[in-house]
């Protein structure tokens, strides 16, 4: 009875660590709308800043825990295909897709756009792997697409809420999302996430520092500039990573996963706190919808794998 106990605290502190890590996403992405709409920071410069910044902090603790062990991932070709593969397409094409998205547009919509990367996963199995869609995915489809038709529109099919550009954008980064999910998956069975994720945003921190390096045409320094480069990065990185990463010793993958709508509901609520954007029921609603769909998508993709065994 004791063992049950404790394993069920210990669910708990995985669930708590899960929810902080996701809240804290929310909130970073909050402070990129403020960084990209009243600061007016350009997108070059803020992804040079934030990612060479991060790469350099995380290659740093990661040698710290690991010493010279963070550069055996360039040890064979295939190692460092993939590395390139997700600082580019993945971590990098992300973070550029949603700072664009976020700048036209909403932090609320565009988060829940890039929160529809779930889908996009399944879909790419569909298309690249061949994989037969099954029902529930179909269902799970339908509903997302549903939910996000009623948040972009607020239930008026003549009119976007956020301007087309934003649209687009955020639905690159639910792509990009994917693509960060799953091009790492490789390296991880060989590496300490914390290692791939430092290699990978100080890869892609080089090649935005070449089309705009962060000495070269900087906005003036402010506070708002600084705090918002250094919130990003703690806030928007290095935290909610070293937090997801301290909940997995705490609970499952999957039961971690499930707080992931921790993320959109944080931001909006900050986004009307803050931007004083206005929400009616039907883009609650849609909200909901979008994340009932990933909750769906996790158990029933969780109850194949199972069943599967």
């Amino acid at each position: 009875m004791k063992m049950t106990s404790q394993s069920s605290n210990d669910v708990m502190k995985g669930i708590m660590w899960a929810i902080l890590a996701s809240a804290s996403f929310g909130v970073s992405g909050t402070v990129l709308q403020f960084a990209s709409q009243n600061e007016a920071i350009p997108a070059s410069w803020f992804l040079s800043a934030r990612t060479l910044t991060c790469g350099i902090i995380l290659l740093v603790l990661g040698f710290c825990m690991y010493g010279k062990h963070i550069f055996d991932v360039f040890k064979d070709k295939t190692s460092i295909m993939w590395l390139f593969a997700y600082g580019v397409f993945g971590l990098g094409a992300n973070l550029l897709t949603f700072y664009k998205s976020i700048q036209s547009g909403n932090s609320a919509a565009s988060t829940i756009l890039q929160y529809l990367a779930p889908i996009f996963i399944v879909i790419g199995g569909v298309i690249f792997k061949h994989h037969k869609p099954v029902a529930s995915d179909l269902l799970v489809f339908g509903i997302a697409l549903l939910g996000v038709f009623l948040s972009i529109t607020k239930g008026n099919i003549y009119q976007l809420d956020i301007p087309v550009n934003s649209l687009i954008w955020g639905i690159f980064s639910g792509i990009t999302a994917a693509l960060y999910v799953t091009l790492p998956r490789p390296l991880l069975k060989h590496h300490h996430p914390i290692i791939i994720l430092g290699w990978g945003t100080f890869i892609c921190g080089i090649l935005f520092n070449l089309n705009h390096p962060i000495f070269s045409n900087a906005p003036t320094l402010k506070s708002g500039v600084i705090l918002s480069v250094l919130a990003t990065v703690i806030l928007g990185t290095i935290f909610p990573f070293l937090s997801i990463l301290h909940a997995s010793k705490f609970a499952s993958s999957e039961v971690v996963s499930l707080v992931d709508a921790t993320q959109p509901v944080v931001t909006f609520i900050l986004s009307i706190i803050f931007f004083h954007i206005q929400i009616n029921f039907v883009e609650i609603l849609g909200t909901v919808l979008v994340i009932l769909a990933i909750y769906l998508l996790q158990f029933f993709h969780h109850r194949m794998a199972l069943g599967s065994n």
